[in-house]
C-alpha cells in the first residue's frame, strides 16, 4: 500500500553561497562579482558586430581593448593587443593616452591592470562575473592565518612569499608586504631563485602545481621538499616538523582548466598521433609535465608552434579558445595542432566576456557613462605595486 502524505514547506533561507553562485548577489572579497547593471543586446542580433565597430571609432584613441589569449575569437577580434594577463598589463600602462582599458580577461587581470596604470585611466571588465576559480582558492583571511601558522612554527622569518599573477590584488598585497614578488609562468625560475636568495623557504601561492614544477623540474629539487599547506585543514593540515622541514610551501590551488588534463591523456594522443609532441602549460599536475615533451607558457606555446617545421604534429594541453585558434592559424603551414584531451575545456569564467557583453560596454563608454569600472583602493594598490615592481626588476 503506498501512504500519501501532504508535505509541509519549508522555511528554508538560501545561503550567501547559494545565492552567489545564482547570480543574485555579490561577493566583495571573491574574483567572482556577479552584479553587472544595463541591459545586454540580445546575443543573436546580427548587428552585433557593427555595433561594436561604430562603438569602437567614435571612441577613437579614448579606449584600448586589451584581449587575453584565452578570449572567444569575436572578442579577440577587436582586440588591439593580445597576450598573457601580464603582457596586457603591461600594454595598457604604456598606454597613457587611453581614458579606458576595456580588458577582455577576468577579474585579477583587470585589477593588475589598475594597478600599473595611472590615476587618470580607467580599467573596465565588461563582466563583472568573468572571475578566476584559482585566484578565488586563496583569500586574503587564509593567507594572514597561514602566515600566523607559519609564525607559530618558527618559520615566517626565514619564509619568502612568492604569488603566481592569477591572484587577487589583496594576495599581492599580501606578498609585497611580507617582502615576497610576483612571478609569472615564464619567469617562475628566476622569481624562485631570487626568493632563495632572501630566504630559506617559499610560500608559494595559490597555484601548487606551477610551484611544485618550478621547483623539482626547472630548479632540481625533490618532491619532498615540497609540502602542501591545505586553508580547509588546521595548520593546513601540516605538521610543525613538515613546515620546518620543507623548502616550498605549496597553496593547495589550481587551474580548473590545467587541472584536467592526465596522462592518460598524454598516452591516449600519442597512440592516436603516432609522432606527434606534447606541449603543456605548467599549470598542468606534475605526472602531466613529466610525460610532456615540452613545457611552458602561454607565449612559449604559441613561438614554439611559430617555430616548428612544416608537417610536424602538436598535442597542446592549454586553455581550447587558444588552442583552435593555433589550429586554424598553423593548418595553412601544414601544421597539425590538436587539444590534448577529448574533452572540450574552455576556462569558463574567460568566456563570460563575450560579443554582447563587449558591445554593451562599448556603447556605454561612447555615451559617456563609465560602466563595470575595477578599482583597487590605495594601500592595496602600493603593496601589490611593489610586489609587481620586484618582479620586474628581474627581468
Amino acid at each position: 500500500m503506498r501512504v500519501v502524505t501532504t508535505a509541509q514547506p519549508l522555511d528554508v533561507q538560501p545561503t550567501p553561497l547559494a545565492l552567489l553562485l545564482l547570480g543574485r548577489e555579490a561577493d566583495p572579497k571573491s574574483e567572482r562579482g556577479v552584479e553587472c547593471p544595463g541591459d545586454l543586446p540580445s546575443p543573436s542580433d546580427p548587428n552585433l558586430v557593427a555595433r561594436a565597430r561604430a562603438a569602437k571609432e567614435k571612441l577613437g584613441d579614448k579606449v584600448f581593448i586589451l584581449g587575453h589569449h584565452y578570449q572567444r575569437d569575436e572578442v579577440i577580434e577587436f582586440a588591439d593587443v593580445t597576450g598573457d594577463s601580464f603582457k596586457l598589463a603591461k600594454d595598457a600602462a604604456a598606454k597613457p593616452e587611453a581614458e579606458y582599458i576595456v580588458f577582455c580577461g577576468v577579474h585579477f587581470m583587470a585589477e593588475s591592470a589598475d594597478i600599473l596604470t595611472s590615476d587618470d585611466q580607467k580599467v573596465v571588465l565588461p563582466d563583472l562575473a568573468a572571475g578566476c576559480s584559482m585566484a578565488d582558492m586563496a583569500t586574503a583571511e587564509q593567507v594572514a592565518e597561514c602566515w600566523d601558522v607559519l609564525t607559530e612554527a618558527g618559520v615566517a622569518d626565514a619564509t619568502v612569499p612568492v604569488s603566481y599573477m592569477n591572484s587577487s590584488a589583496d594576495i599581492k598585497a599580501f606578498t609585497g608586504k611580507h617582502g615576497g614578488t610576483i612571478c609569472t609562468s615564464s619567469n617562475a625560475k628566476k622569481a624562485l631563485e631570487w626568493a632563495f636568495e632572501q630566504g630559506e623557504k617559499i610560500l608559494f601561492l595559490p597555484d601548487q602545481h606551477l610551484g611544485r614544477n618550478t621547483a623539482v623540474r626547472d630548479m632540481g629539487m625533490s618532491l619532498d621538499d615540497c609540502v602542501l599547506y591545505n586553508p580547509h585543514k588546521p595548520n593546513g593540515g601540516l605538521t610543525v616538523e613538515q613546515l620546518r622541514n620543507a623548502k616550498m610551501i605549496l597553496w593547495r590551488g589550481h587551474c580548473s582548466v590545467h587541472g584536467r588534463f592526465s596522462v592518460d591523456s598524454v598516452n591516449d594522443v600519442r597512440a592516436r598521433i603516432p609522432g606527434v609532441n606534447v606541449l603543456v602549460h605548467p599549470e598542468c599536475k606534475h605526472e602531466v609535465v613529466a610525460a610532456a615533451d615540452y613545457v611552458g607558457s602561454t607565449e612559449y606555446i604559441i613561438k614554439a608552434l611559430e617555430a616548428a617545421p612544416a608537417g610536424s604534429k602538436w598535442a597542446i594541453g592549454t586553455e581550447l579558445n587558444l588552442v583552435r585558434r593555433l589550429a586554424n592559424r598553423f593548418a595553412a603551414e601544414d601544421k597539425e595542432v590538436v587539444f590534448l584531451d577529448k574533452t572540450v575545456c574552455f576556462c569558463s569564467t574567460m568566456n563570460r566576456i563575450d560579443l554582447p557583453h563587449l558591445v554593451w560596454t562599448l556603447e556605454s563608454l561612447a555615451e559617456g557613462n563609465l560602466v563595470n569600472r575595477i578599482q583597487v583602493d590605495k594601500e592595496t594598490e602600493s603593496f601589490a605595486k611593489l610586489a609587481l615592481e620586484r618582479m620586474l626588476a628581474l627581468a
